[in-house]
């Protein structure tokens, strides 16, 4: 595997394909994987917040998520294969649960988001699959006893569907109490998947503008968030490109690392 790096966060040169093998093969050997998916705005974003920046750096799978990361990557000469996006990433292992026995647990949302989701799932693949679900309003004395219903449900995978950086240190936080072999958040992928939000076309997509789409659905709430996280990226790409590193970190994993069963 080869790790990239922009702005100090690492980012595996991976294709979809090559992700879900190295989960499937994870889970197959109940080896806990912990996953995050990274565009401009978290990049920008890690820069000034230590505990998503640390959030990151523990996790074992990175993803380019946005289509700017993959962008980037190639005007700095270290270019990704291709963006691997959380939500479709998601799509994919639930999909692929009936025929690998995996058992989910769903974290996140409203509680008629969440139940929609699960409905929605237990329909397509049966009911088997569904750990267990809940919805992602608690306080921070509530934070031990949801990990505790996550372990008690035993769940192959858990998906958390948090706004970050709540999210990703949530998940950093509790880890070692979930009992799941593979933990990723998901965003607003819920929402996507209830109906309830649409998602960019795919023309948007592959052009890299779903950002300009979330502004044309809730101009007020994001149009002043792009723009800054969008310009710093631009910034901290340009200051990158001028400096002399590596193209490329081929990784050496630790042991709790993935490559040790690859």
């Amino acid at each position: 595997m080869k790790r990239i790096r922009i702005g100090n966060i690492p980012v595996d040169a991976l294709t979809m394909q090559e992700t879900l093998d190295l989960i499937h093969q994870a889970i197959s050997v109940r080896k806990p994987v912990h996953h995050v998916v990274v565009n401009a705005a978290k990049i920008v974003n890690a820069q000034k917040n230590p505990d998503l920046m640390e959030s990151i750096l523990n996790c074992d799978i990175i993803n380019a998520d946005g289509q700017a990361v993959v962008w980037a990557s190639r005007i700095l000469n270290k270019p990704l294969p291709e963006r691997v996006a959380g939500i479709d990433l998601m799509q994919n292992l639930i999909a692929s649960a009936p025929k690998m026995g995996y058992r989910l647990f769903f974290f996140g949302a409203k509680e008629e988001v969440v139940k929609d989701v699960v409905d929605k799932y237990a329909r397509l693949y049966g009911p088997e699959i569904i750990a267990g679900y809940r919805n992602g309003y608690y306080t921070e004395e509530e934070e031990a006893e949801i990990a505790q219903q996550i372990a008690d449900s035993q769940p192959h995978i858990l998906f958390v569907a948090i706004s970050s950086p709540k999210k990703e240190i949530f998940l950093e936080k509790y880890k070692h109490l979930f009992n799941a072999h593979f933990i990723m958040g998901v965003g607003g992928s819920f929402d996507v998947v209830s109906g309830r939000v649409k998602r960019a076309p795919k023309w948007m997509q592959e052009s890299g503008l779903e950002w300009f789409f979330r502004i044309l659905q809730e101009p007020r709430r994001m149009w002043k968030r792009y723009l800054y996280t969008n310009t710093a990226f631009i910034a901290l790409v340009i200051r990158e490109k001028f400096m002399k590193k590596p193209a490329y970190q081929h990784r050496k994993m630790p042991e709790k690392d993935l490559n040790s069963h690859v």
